[in-house]
């Protein structure tokens, strides 16, 4: 997990990470005019919290989206990505 928050601090030196969510980082986001933030798939997220936390599908989303998600903490606030699944 180190190597990921190396190479985010090169990417940014003032990007910000979500606490205890390293697992999840997929990449930076870029945007113009704007900072570059880091990225973390939001399934990821949700597996991470549910297995390491034991909490229900529920709890996870709930706790996730009120807590994480909805942290704003300035403009380097990390975002939040739900793929794309084909069925």
């Amino acid at each position: 997990m180190e190597e990921k928050i190396d190479w985010l601090i090169k990417q940014d030196e003032q990007i910000m990470t979500a606490d205890d969510f390293d697992f999840a980082i997929i990449g930076i986001c870029e945007r113009v005019g704007q900072p570059t933030i880091a990225t973390y798939d939001t399934d990821k997220c949700l597996s991470l919290l549910r297995e390491r936390d034991g909490m229900t599908e529920e709890e996870a989303e709930e706790y996730f989206y009120y807590n994480v998600v909805g942290a704003w903490v300035g403009e380097y606030t990390p975002c939040f990505v739900t793929l794309y699944k084909e069925d």
